[in-house]
């Protein structure tokens, strides 16, 4: 995903994402985390990443920016007229994910969980990708 970008659209990419997690109320420690950051990243380097750093473009990186994107979007369809619905539900525990809020879930469970919740939100996404490895 990042490969194809200019450098100032990996900038504004960036601030996209940060800003987006921000909203969902991610702390600079965790949004290492969601976005499978590279270990050497800690979270006082966060901050580059809201000014001019790109993230990196690994494909851990690429696919889970490609996930979080998918989550906030099909967020967004689900509910077009209250923006603050992401953050409220990503935050609020849900018995179908172990009694953690869906945040929580994706924290601790790395990139099968963060495809878990988006395959919950987004029924046409995780039908497609059934599809794909069927064949």
């Amino acid at each position: 995903m990042l490969q194809t970008l200019s450098p100032e659209q990996k900038i504004e990419l960036t601030k996209m994402i940060m800003a987006m997690l921000d909203d969902w109320g991610v702390s600079h420690e965790n949004k290492i985390l969601l976005l499978d950051l590279p270990s050497d990243i800690k979270s006082r380097n966060v901050r580059r990443f809201y000014i001019d750093r790109p993230l990196p473009e690994s494909s851990e990186v690429g696919s889970r920016i490609n996930h979080l994107l998918g989550i906030a979007d099909a967020i967004r369809t689900s509910y077009p007229r209250n923006q603050q619905m992401a953050s409220f539900w990503l935050n609020k525990k849900n018995h179908r994910f172990e009694n953690m809020t869906p945040l929580e879930f994706m924290l601790q469970g790395g990139t099968k969980n963060v495809i878990a919740i988006r395959s919950h939100l987004d029924c046409a996404w995780d039908w497609d990708q059934d599809e794909k490895e069927s064949k």
